[in-house]
C-alpha cells in the first residue's frame, strides 16, 4: 500500500516546528528516522495531513553527560548513542538495550526520541526510560515542560505529548553509586523483531554486597512497559537471596499481566517474564558486586 496524500515541510528550527504544531498539531506528524512512522503511513494506520521533517535541526542532536543526568537530543541517532563511550559509562543500561533494537540499518536511521514518542509497548527504549525514571522535555510555543517516564507513557502508541508539543530532549538519571550493575535481555521470534517479552534491571550494592538501590521492569504484551519500584524496594537491604528474588519476580509477573496474540499466549509471556526478570536481577547484581 501507499500512504495517503500529505503536505511535506522541512523545519529549520524548533521554533518553526512549534509554530506548525500550534497551527494544526492534531493533523501533523514529525519525522526524523521514520522507522516506525513510515510503515504505519504505508499501511494507512496513520494519515497525517502534514509531515514535518525535523532532521535538519542540529539543536535536537546532542549528547551531554552531566553529574545527575545524561542528556540526549530527541533526534540523536540510536547508533550515535550506542557508540558514545561517556554515555555508556554513565548510563550503561541504555547501551545494553540499544544492542537489541532492530538491526544495524534501522539503528543508523532511528532516533532515541522517535522510539520514545512512538511508545510501542514492546520497544526497548520505553522500558529503559521507565526503569531509570527518565524525564522527557517537551517544547511548544508556550515554552517547555518536563514529564517523568511514569507519566509519559499512557498506552500502546500513546504518550502525554500534546498536539502542539514536540519532544526536545531526554534526561537519563545517572546512578552515582560506585558498585552498580545493569542487564537487559529479550526473547523475540527473530533478533530485531519486537520482543515477546523484554526484561531489564539495575542494581547498586555496598562493599558487603548488600543491595542499596534497585530498579527493574518488563515489556512486551502488556499495555505499557512497566517498572516495579515498590517491588524493587523489597530487594534493598538483601543480598538478593533466592527466596527474595523469587517472591519479587512472581509478584512482578502477576502485575505485568501480559496479553496474548498469534505470537505468544498470556501464559507463555508470563513464564518468560518470570524467567527473564530473575536472570536480569541476578546479572545486574553480579555486575554490581564485581564493579569497583
Amino acid at each position: 500500500m501507499k500512504s495517503a496524500a500529505f503536505e511535506y515541510a522541512r523545519a529549520a528550527s524548533i521554533a518553526e516546528v512549534c509554530d506548525w504544531l500550534r497551527e494544526d498539531g492534531d493533523n501533523t506528524k514529525l519525522i526524523a528516522g521514520g522507522q516506525s512512522l513510515v510503515p504505519m503511513m504505508a499501511m494507512r494506520l496513520t494519515r497525517p495531513a502534514r509531515l514535518i521533517n525535523i532532521n535538519e535541526i542540529d539543536a535536537l542532536k546532542f549528547i551531554r553527560v552531566e553529574k545527575e543526568f545524561a542528556r540526549t537530543g530527541a533526534c540523536t541517532r540510536q547508533c550515535v548513542v550506542a557508540r558514545d563511550s561517556a554515555l555508556a559509562q554513565a548510563v550503561p543500561l541504555l547501551k545494553q538495550a540499544l544492542e537489541w533494537v532492530g538491526h544495524v540499518q534501522t539503528r543508523n536511521r532511528g532516533t532515541v526520541g522517535g522510539s520514545l514518542v512512538h511508545a510501542d509497548p514492546a520497544a526497548e527504549m520505553p522500558l529503559v526510560a521507565q526503569i531509570l525514571g527518565a524525564q522527557m522535555v517537551l517544547r511548544s510555543h508556550a515554552g517547555t515542560r518536563t514529564v517523568n517516564a511514569a507519566d509519559f507513557f499512557e498506552g500502546p502508541l500513546a504518550t502525554a505529548t500534546r498536539a502542539d508539543e514536540c519532544l526536545e530532549e531526554i534526561r537519563w538519571p545517572v546512578w552515582t553509586e560506585k558498585r552498580t550493575g545493569s542487564a537487559f535481555t529479550e526473547i523475540s521470534r527473530r533478533h530485531g523483531d519486537f520482543a515477546l517479552v523484554a526484561a531489564a534491571a539495575q542494581i547498586a550494592v555496598d562493599d558487603n554486597g548488600t543491595c542499596t538501590r534497585a530498579s527493574f521492569g518488563l515489556a512486551g504484551g502488556g499495555y505499557i512497559p512497566m517498572a516495579f519500584p515498590d517491588l524493587a524496594a523489597r530487594l534493598i537491604g538483601t543480598k538478593l537471596e533466592d527466596e527474595v528474588v523469587q517472591a519479587v519476580v512472581n509478584d512482578a509477573a502477576t502485575a505485568f499481566d501480559p496479553g496474548g496474540d498469534l505470537h505468544a499466549s498470556p501464559e507463555y509471556r508470563r513464564q518468560l517474564a518470570t524467567v527473564l526478570a530473575t536472570r536480569m536481577l541476578r546479572a545486574a547484581y553480579d555486575g554490581a558486586r564485581k564493579a569497583s
